[in-house]
Parts: structure tokens; sequence; C-alpha cells
């Protein structure tokens, strides 16, 4: 999440931990040089031709538009034949109906970023009789079923939160402003956060505001709070996309907006990595932010829909292309790619998705 502003939304099941592949004797068994599974996989006879539709959570946060921009070139470099994107407009139930509708325009793949990990089942199964692969992005689905979960580890995201924050911070209040909780990536983000925070820095104090990825949200609850606890030290944003504008605006309001360095200051940590947020690093507004893949997102979500659609397979274990495959304790397969933090030290890396990006 990657933000997203949802409504009406079912309560996704707290997502299990997930399993590695342990035994280094599957040399490269998560590779993405597998075998040719057997069985049509869906699709075109297994041949991986037609048409993959590829549907949007939202366009409204930077991160998105970024990886809306990524989808037609991966897909080309990939040789995929991607139709136009869909913008389910952060509605879970417009997302099903999306669905329907790229199944009956006769694709023959479907890369989604889920809105809501339950509610996206209906869309899965609707694919699913149709024989239709789907590969998800982004967010894990709670069942039905995928061919491949392409989504960075969001256990390590909150965990780098903590870390960075726990030092910079040594005692005192933090406050970490949540995504929605009826999602795995909000879930997952505040529990590594709060535990890692618990366990390894006992004279910190977590403060916690859900905000369900929504800006708005999240500008009045910080306002509600930094009334009460004006000495706040520390903020985790978990996703600057929606949180970044909205935080700044507020710290700025209530003159605490100070530069790193200066006295007074509040740490910030994020995620996404979008352009934004490395200006506001360079600027000394915020400290730090993990970069949320949003080109090899679009990159590894075209490249298992084609091995899907060709009857291709994989097992857990590490890839060829710095991450890992792991099972998700309903059996479902999610390559972690790599997301980094970014700092003041490493904001300029021109590998950066983020560096790349008008």
């Amino acid at each position: 999440m990657t933000g997203r502003t949802v409504r009406n939304r079912t309560r996704a099941a707290r997502a299990g931990a997930l399993a590695v592949c342990a035994s280094l004797a599957l040399a490269a068994c998560g590779s993405t040089k597998d075998q040719v599974a057997g069985g049509s996989g869906g699709g075109e006879g297994g041949e991986g031709g037609g048409k993959v539709g590829v549907i949007l959570p939202l366009l409204t946060s930077p991160f998105w538009q970024a990886y809306n921009d990524y989808v037609p070139k991966m897909a080309t470099s990939q040789d995929v034949h991607a139709l136009k994107t869909v913008n389910s407009n952060s509605d879970p139930a417009q997302q099903i109906t999306d669905i329907n509708n790229q199944l009956n325009q006769g694709v023959r793949g479907l890369v989604v970023a889920p809105l809501d990990s339950a509610a996206i089942s209906a869309g899965l199964d609707q694919a699913e009789r149709k024989g239709v692969p789907v590969v998800a992005v982004d967010v894990a689905p709670e069942k039905g079923k995928v061919a491949m979960i392409v989504r960075a580890n969001n256990v390590a995201y909150g965990e780098k939160a903590c870390t960075f924050l726990g030092e910079a911070v040594k005692s005192g209040k933090v406050v970490q402003i949540m995504g929605d909780l009826a999602s795995v990536n909000g879930r997952e983000r505040s529990e590594a956060f709060r535990m890692c925070v618990n366990k390894n820095h006992p004279k910190v104090e977590v403060l916690e505001i859900p905000a369900k990825w929504e800006s708005d949200a999240a500008a009045s609850k910080l306002d509600t709070l930094l009334n009460a606890h004006p000495d706040i030290k520390g903020i985790y944003m978990q996703a600057g996309g929606v949180y970044l504008a909205p935080t700044l605006q507020t710290l700025k309001s209530k003159s605490l907006l100070k530069k790193a360095g200066q006295p007074g200051h509040i740490a910030i940590v994020s995620n996404d990595g979008i352009p934004q947020e490395f200006d506001a690093i360079r600027k000394g507004e915020i400290d730090a932010t993990v970069s949320q893949p949003a080109d090899t997102y679009a990159k590894y979500g075209m490249y298992y829909i084609k091995a899907a659609m060709e009857g291709r397979t994989f097992q857990p274990g590490p890839t060829d292309h710095d991450s890992v495959i792991v099972e998700h304790p309903n059996g479902m397969l999610e390559d972690q790619l790599p997301a980094p933090l970014v700092t003041k030290e490493n904001v300029d890396d021109p590998e950066l998705w983020g560096n790349t990006v008008q």
C-alpha cells in the first residue's frame, strides 16, 4: 500500500505468518526460471496469449499514479497485451464489478491490486470459474485462487520504522498513523511496529491513529492528538502517498515542523518511496521512508501473469531478482520484493524508483 481510501469493507481475517523454503537443496526453487506445470493454467491452452486486464485500487495517491504509469511500460517489456487500466476508485464492490466486466471482455489473465483482502474473493472465484489466472499486487487476498501475490514484506515495514524511530527518539511518545486495520497491509504494519517498540524500545510510548488510508482522517486526528500530547517526538506514517501532505501541514499549523537537526524536530518515518517523500527528506522535514517498489510491482505483476497464462508454476524459495517467494498458510504464494529504507544518506540513489519519475 501502499494508502487507499476504502469504505464499507468487510473485516479481513488476521494474516498468518509466512513460511520460507528452508532447504538450500532447493536451489533457485523460487527462481523465475521455473517449470511448466501440467494443465492449462488458464488462458489460451497454456500458451500465454490473449488480453490481460489490469485493475487499480485508486488513483488519488502518487504511489498508485506511479504504478499506473509503469504498467504499460512493463507490459511491453514482458510482451504482455495489457488493456488500459481500470480504476476501482476505492470501492471494493466496484472492484468486483470491474473484474466481472474484464472477464466479459474475454481477458485471458488479470492483474489486480485488491482493495479488501476478504471481499476480493468474490472476484477471484469469478475468474477461477472462467479459467482465468489472477496475479494479486500489493495486498494478499484472504482466500480464493491466485497464481502469485506480488508484494513487499509489510511486517518489515513496521519493524524498519520502529528501529529508526526507536534509535532517533530513545524515550518519549511517538505516534503511528495507521492504515485500514481491515487490510492485511494496515494490520501487519501496525502490529509489527507496536510489537517491535514494546520489545526493543521500552522507554518509547506508542500512540495510535486509525486513519483507514484517509488523508482527512489523518489530519484531524493528528491535530486532536497533538493538542492532548504536544510533547510527541516521533511519527510513523504508514502511507506517505496519503498521509505526508496532511501530516506536514498539521505540524506546520502548530509551529511544530522543525527541520532535522533543529531543536524540537519531530522524527518522521514513512512508507511508499514517492518523490514527494524524497523531497521532504532532502528538506529535513521527514527523516526516512521505506520505498515500496511501484516499478517492480508492475514488472513482476506482468511477469507472473504471463507465466500463469503459459501454465508455469513456482515454489517457495529465493528468486533470481533479490526476493523470496514465501507460502501463506492458505497455500498462496507471495513474491516478497525488496523495499529499502531511504534516508538522507541514500535519498539521491538513482536506482530508487522515486528518483526516476516526474
